[in-house]
């Protein structure tokens, strides 16, 4: 499996420049570790941008993140038997996020809640990369 993690995440920065969203630019820098068509991965992704479509829920490059991995994991829906072990891996993810940026909450990471800035929405898509690839690894590390 290619883990490039530099190429991967230049990858999905370049994506961003071309307007991809957050939650896109993760899941098509990830998706082919998850046998998914970066087409498609885009299209699934396209709501989760922007906090979800308006800034005030979690980073779109979490949720991009949380997509492929638990499409890689999953045994579909007849054998629902890997939401727990699923569960536990994008919780890790969303553990590592908040504490690497301080929140989840898109808004807040972008400093439109009264806050500071608390990071680029191109660092959170590197560190959006980086996560689920680690992840990812393990999946195989444990399989």
């Amino acid at each position: 499996m290619d883990i490039d993690v530099e190429r991967r995440v230049a990858h999905a920065l370049e994506l961003h420049e071309r307007g991809f969203n957050c939650a896109q630019c993760v899941a098509c820098a990830t998706c082919d570790l998850a046998g998914l068509d970066e087409k498609a991965a885009f299209r699934l992704a396209e709501g989760f941008g922007g906090g979800m479509g308006g800034f005030t829920e979690t980073c779109g490059a979490i949720s991009g993140g949380i997509m492929v991995m638990g499409y890689r994991m999953s045994k579909g829906p007849d054998g629902p038997i890997t939401k727990k072990s699923t569960y536990v891996r994008a919780k890790q993810l969303v553990e590592d996020f908040r504490k690497k940026n301080g929140s989840t909450l898109c808004g807040v990471i972008r400093g439109e809640t009264g806050g500071p800035k608390l990071r680029t929405c191109d660092g959170c898509i590197e560190d959006g990369v980086r996560l689920a690839l680690a992840q990812m690894v393990d999946i195989d590390a444990t399989a």
